[in-house]
């Protein structure tokens, strides 16, 4: 009897890979064998799609059932491959014809009755499929929003394996993606419902402008988390191909909905203060699952009460920060996510957290350890520190405010000016642009210079710290509307990065 053959995808990362799927009916006893380094979810769908198929009236082969998933040596995790194992069993028995089949992606798991469930990683799995030249992928109907994001590939909505089975007979229609609906803009709060605080909101327009990471200190109830959650409103929409980026992560994370499964706006995660390094940068048993660093990518990493967050969580930040990408190893291969985030921390000045400073009764060495878990790598990393205080009752008055909408017109138009500078280098912000870049390609003015050249003189600051405070020196600058920084941009980043607050 001929051999059966069937195509799905396995997902590493948010990168995909097209897998050969072949069914071997031979004599022997009825058995089924599931080869090609299958884990414990694959190896049960040997049960699943046996009932899938006889539940859906058809006939399962009797005999040896060898299935073969190729490449061999890659590992094959999940039960996205059960529509495709299905449909190469019935291929080898000769019940379905083969054109149809041969140049479609299937993609699924199968309920024991027939009925396609939805998966994870749908969206980079079929990213996967185009690019591997295939014309046509079936997914669940529930998936089917999400896989029709993708251009360039036909992407069809089964309901069961019954449907499937006509469509490869040519006897019936699957269904095909909606019109995308408009995405409705998230509920964000307003900039102008924060109370005074006026050189923290200047740091967050900041932040804002130029992609920069940011520290917020000072007494409770003073506005550090209320900042913090409006920054999503000041940063612009995500462009298309960033919003595919985004989404795919969350896709492989399980965290999208079926109403709007396209994220276009920055998305802002705040995972609690007792989080663990596997649910901040990613991993878990298995196949390694997206962290909240990756789920930030494009957008907000907020990590409030970072004080009483452990050491080495923290300490895992300071790669996904530097290089923009978590990676984790596993004996099997390396999983990369995309992890380029704007990080905010806020934290107390000390345990006792009093309203005035002046009432702390924390001894000086607990002051000193409280805060100690930002170690000096880590503090290198962030570009804007700002220590906070407590307002007087003249920030109750009816003054007026500005609202997020004001400010992200000028963060919009800083980031277009940084946009249109990087344009070579392919960078849309001023916190991606490499420090050599900095250094030789648009060099300071000398008397610009002349501060952060005496700060590195006289050991005040880093290499990469010099580099971080150029970069924000040109975020100032866009800000203004000015073309190179002044002395006085330069002077305002530097003042930015002083650790009086540590």
């Amino acid at each position: 009897m001929p051999l059966g053959r069937a195509y799905s995808v396995a997902v590493t990362g948010v990168d995909g890979q097209l897998v050969e799927i072949e069914a071997d009916i031979g004599q022997g006893l009825p058995s089924v064998h599931l080869v090609g380094r299958p884990d414990t979810t694959l190896q049960e769908s040997r049960d699943r799609v046996r009932a899938a198929i006889s539940n859906s009236g058809e006939k399962w082969p009797d005999g040896r059932v060898i299935l073969a998933l190729s490449p061999a040596t890659l590992p094959k995790v999940g039960s996205v491959y059960d529509l495709a194992l299905a449909a190469a069993v019935l291929d080898a028995a000769g019940s379905i014809p083969g054109p149809r089949l041969a140049g479609a992606v299937l993609l699924g798991e199968l309920a024991l009755d027939g009925r396609i469930r939805r998966v994870r990683g749908i969206l980079p799995a079929v990213i996967a499929a185009r690019n591997s030249g295939r014309g046509t992928v079936v997914v669940p109907v529930a998936a089917l929003a999400e896989a029709g994001l993708v251009d360039g590939v036909r992407v069809l909505g089964a309901t069961t394996l019954i449907e499937l089975v006509d469509w490869l007979r040519g006897s019936g229609e699957l269904a095909a993606p909606e019109p995308m609906r408009p995405v409705p803009v998230p509920a964000i709060g307003d900039l102008n419902e924060v109370v005074g605080q006026d050189e923290a909101r200047w740091a967050l327009e900041v932040a804002a402008a130029g992609g920069h990471h940011l520290l917020l200190t000072g007494p409770p109830g003073i506005g550090k988390t209320m900042l913090a959650q409006r920054l999503p409103s000041l940063l612009p929409p995500l462009r298309e191909r960033e919003s595919l980026e985004v989404t795919a992560i969350h896709s492989v994370a399980g965290t999208l909905t079926d109403d709007h499964p396209l994220i276009t706006w920055p998305p802002f995660v705040a995972p609690h203060h007792s989080t663990s390094v596997t649910a901040m940068v990613g991993g878990g048993s298995g196949s390694a699952r997206p962290g909240a660093a990756s789920c930030a990518h494009r957008g907000v990493l907020f990590l409030d009460e970072c004080a009483e967050i452990g050491t080495k969580v923290l300490e895992a930040l300071r790669t996904p920060l530097e290089e923009g990408e978590v990676r984790i190893a596993r004996r099997d291969g390396v999983a990369r996510y995309p992890a380029r985030f704007q990080l905010v921390l806020a934290a107390n000045p000390c345990p006792c957290a009093p309203a005035r400073d002046i009432d702390c009764i924390c001894a000086p060495l607990a002051r000193r350890r409280y805060l100690g878990k930002l170690s000096g790598p880590l503090m290198d990393r962030i570009d804007l520190t700002v220590q906070m205080h407590a307002q007087s009752a003249g920030a109750f008055s009816d003054t007026e405010v500005e609202s997020s909408e004001t400010v992200r017109a000028r963060v919009s138009a800083a980031r277009a000016a940084a946009a249109d500078r990087w344009s070579d280098l392919g960078l849309t912000t001023n916190a991606e642009v490499p420090g050599h870049i900095l250094r030789q390609k648009f060099r300071l003015p000398a008397d610009a210079l002349a501060p952060v050249e005496n700060a590195l003189r006289h050991g005040r600051m880093s290499a990469r710290g010099a580099d971080r405070a150029i970069r924000v020196a040109w975020t100032v600058c866009d800000l203004r509307g000015g073309g190179i920084p002044t002395p006085q941009d330069v002077l305002q980043a530097l003042g930015f990065r002083q650790r009086g607050a540590i």
